[in-house]
């Protein structure tokens, strides 16, 4: 018993710790050589050089067909505009176009805001009150500072899409010519959050009135939190809508705890189906009439812990059978739509 109570775990303590079966032959890419693993040396770039005439349209024009177009047109000066031939003049009888991509790097600048101040002459020198007008200006997006809307979200954006931390976009800004502190970029990022609370109450009302929601939880360690050692666990719950590919909603809420009380909470006016990873504590929202889902990918996951001693040798096995059928399950999924 003890024997087989070790190698049960075995795999699970020290195996590779991906579910896929051995019909899975997709390798993780490795950090250094992505852009070699992932080339096709026998694919053929396609042709981007089309005539005027030419309507056919493919793959690559319909990934670039919303962005903005720079037209540059080469023609032969007046002068050469003749015939080698005759000396007749020269019409255009066709063109070719060719399109390519370009990128304008990012670029820090100042903007300034002068806002004229008006006074009457007639009044300064005949009434004892002179009226005074200002123009209209756009406001300050946060008082007695110079970030602007735009720089806002770019360091937002910076920071929580593409994981690039406060310290690192403080060397970019560097490299750009201005110079930015991690502080003033904290303090921005901040006070940025405090701005977007309307949006995040929207985003949360639509959420709950979904009649179907994904949620789970991971721990995070806070550095600096009042009351609390560093090395404190601390949670990061995120519920997302189900079936909204292109505009999902995902919402993250930080908790000091795992408690299910947390879910409950956060998902009160919710009444539809909740589907989990199977965690006992979200079984704290069916007291407020939420239905529980299970997760597939979950049920997979242990048939797959299961599938070790002698059941990995029989493909007959509960295990086996199992593990197959939720295979099956996902290769359903895989298919397009039509």
């Amino acid at each position: 018993m003890v024997y087989g109570a070790v190698e049960a775990a075995s795999p699970k303590k020290f195996g590779a710790s991906s579910e896929k079966s051995k019909r899975d032959d997709q390798e993780q890419l490795n950090l250094f050589n992505e852009a070699e693993a992932e080339r096709q040396p026998i694919a053929v770039e396609p042709d981007v050089e089309t005539m005027s005439y030419q309507r056919k349209k493919g793959k690559r024009g319909e990934n670039i067909k919303d962005l903005p177009v720079e037209v540059i047109e080469y023609t032969l000066p007046e002068g050469e505009q003749t015939c080698p031939a005759c000396g007749e003049e020269l019409h255009v009888m066709s063109k070719e176009v060719r399109k390519e991509l370009t990128i304008v790097p990012a670029k820090v600048k100042v903007i300034e805001h002068v806002n004229y101040v008006y006074g009457c002459r007639n009044c300064e020198k005949n009434n004892i009150e002179t009226p005074i007008i200002t123009a209209n200006a756009p406001k300050a997006l946060l008082p007695k500072s110079m970030v602007s809307a735009e720089l806002m979200a770019y360091i937002m954006s910076q920071k929580f899409v593409n994981a690039m931390p406060l310290y690192r976009q403080e060397q970019e800004f560097k490299r750009l010519g201005v110079t930015l502190s991690r502080q003033n970029l904290s303090n921005w990022v901040i006070k940025g959050v405090a701005l977007l609370e309307p949006l995040l109450a929207a985003l949360k009302k639509e959420l709950l009135s979904r009649d179907l929601l994904h949620a789970d939880e991971t721990t995070l360690e806070v550095l600096c939190e009042p009351g609390r050692p560093a090395q404190t666990d601390s949670y990061m719950w995120l519920y997302r809508t189900s079936g909204d590919t292109d505009h999902p909603v995902v919402l993250y809420d930080y908790q000091e705890g795992r408690s299910g009380q947390f879910a409950k909470a956060y998902l009160a006016g919710f009444s539809g189906y909740l589907q989990t990873d199977g965690w006992h504590g979200y079984h704290k929202v069916e007291e407020a009439g939420v239905t529980l889902c299970g997760c597939w990918a979950h049920v997979r996951r242990k048939f797959n812990e299961a599938l070790v001693g002698p059941a990995a040798k029989q493909p007959d096995s509960k295990e086996a059978i199992g593990l197959a059928y939720c295979n099956k399950l996902f290769d359903v999924e895989k298919r397009p739509s039509t």
